[in-house]
């Protein structure tokens, strides 16, 4: 069984996105990360409760700040950090939800309280069985919200280069009206992390991104390589939208 694996998306224009899928060892050095710093804050407040006012009222104090770590900090990350708690920034991982976009409110906390009950309920043993059975990696509390857990690969390590200027004459005579926002960014995503990926890799993505949105672009010149065609269409549409700028600045 490959325990890592790709959710491939398609866009309502047929555009094919691809979503490395977090396997178990790298959502268990995450978890393993959150909880060490949970139970560090945890400590710290109990000794100051047991200093301060004695042992019933410590514990009460240590139940209140341990929902608070499991759920307002998982939930709190994930909504305003972009599906990312320390554990998951520090181990390049991200919540996201089953279509590709960010997690939101609702999403993460379904899926953070039913963290209390597949997760600190049962030592992770349900969570970890649901993530080696489905398909799409899940936990419980992925399936109940909808939620996938991705690699981002913007943390690679290697830091992509900037792409190449295109000078406007190339592009010129192009019509690019026909491609949306949602394929703009999937060009610009593709263009960003190219460098970190294989080269078999980088050179099926091109073609497949390059395939489906040619058609969609009047005016290219016959022969125009694949990522050549994918960086002057990101060109365009950046000139095109500076453009739209301007003329409502007006």
């Amino acid at each position: 069984m490959q325990y890592e694996d790709h959710r491939t998306i398609s866009t309502p224009e047929g555009v094919q996105l691809a979503l490395p899928l977090a396997g178990i060892g790298s959502r268990f050095m995450a978890l393993l990360i959150d909880l060490l710093i949970g139970g560090v804050v945890i400590t710290v407040v109990i000794l100051g409760t047991l200093a301060a006012v004695g042992d019933v009222a410590a514990e009460i104090v240590a139940a209140c700040a341990f929902l608070l770590i499991i759920v307002v900090y998982n939930v709190g990350f994930e909504v305003f950090g972009g599906g990312r708690t320390i554990g998951k920034r520090a181990t390049g991982l991200r919540v996201v939800t089953d279509g590709g976009a960010q997690v939101g409110l609702r999403a993460s906390l379904i899926r953070n309280f039913m963290r209390l009950l597949e997760g600190v309920a049962t030592s992770y043993i349900p969570a970890m069985i649901s993530v080696l059975a489905t398909r799409n990696n899940q936990r419980l509390g992925d399936l109940a919200a909808g939620t996938l857990v991705v690699r981002d690969q913007r943390t690679a390590s290697v830091v992509a280069p900037s792409p190449p200027h295109v000078a406007p004459e190339r592009f010129a005579n192009w019509d690019v009206t026909g491609i949306g926002e949602q394929e703009a960014s999937a060009v610009r995503a593709f263009l960003e992390r190219r460098s970190a990926l294989r080269p078999g890799a980088r050179r099926t993505l091109a073609a497949q991104l390059a395939g489906q949105l040619r058609p969609l672009v009047a005016g290219v010149r016959p022969g125009l390589e694949d990522e050549t065609f994918l960086e002057h269409l990101a060109a365009a549409k950046a000139r095109g939208k500076m453009r739209e700028s301007a003329e409502d600045g007006e």
